[in-house]
């Protein structure tokens, strides 16, 4: 099965907030970025300004290995852009973190697959681009590129 990241032609922007541009940026080298504690090493996302953890106001965008594990996931079948095809979309629970979780796009995997060959399956993110945004989509770990 061949990687089609424009599975989703049409994609909603991001709202415009400073605190958040960073992690819409971020796909353009590759690497998903989310904010850390520069005190405790906590990861926050969405970002805040201060870490839930130690209440630091050191937080600075931190790359991260990318690679996570599949914790749910749901096929959306309803079209609500015309000719928007099912997709599925998963919760994953980031690799440096056991909380640190993202809600993406999941390509490269059978639609009709059981839940049971999803969820707890090992991805890795890559990034789709559109209109300078890197929307950060999941797909099976070790999937070609």
């Amino acid at each position: 099965m061949s990687l089609d990241l424009d599975i989703l032609t049409v994609r909603i922007p991001p709202q415009d907030n400073p605190e958040c541009e960073f992690f819409w940026q971020s796909g353009a080298d590759g690497k998903l970025r989310f904010k850390c504690c520069q005190d405790c090493g906590y990861f926050s996302h969405p970002p805040t300004p201060r870490c839930p953890k130690c209440l630091s106001a050191k937080m600075e965008p931190t790359a991260v290995s990318g690679k996570g594990t599949v914790l749910s996931f749901t096929v959306n079948v309803q079209q609500w852009v015309p000719g928007q095809a099912p997709y599925m979309i998963a919760l994953v629970t980031i690799d440096e973190q056991p909380d640190l979780r993202l809600t993406a796009l999941l390509v490269g995997v059978d639609l009709d697959s059981a839940p049971g060959d999803v969820i707890g399956s090992r991805v890795e993110t890559r990034f789709l681009a559109r209109d300078g945004i890197y929307y950060p989509t999941f797909v099976p770990e070790g999937f070609p590129a």
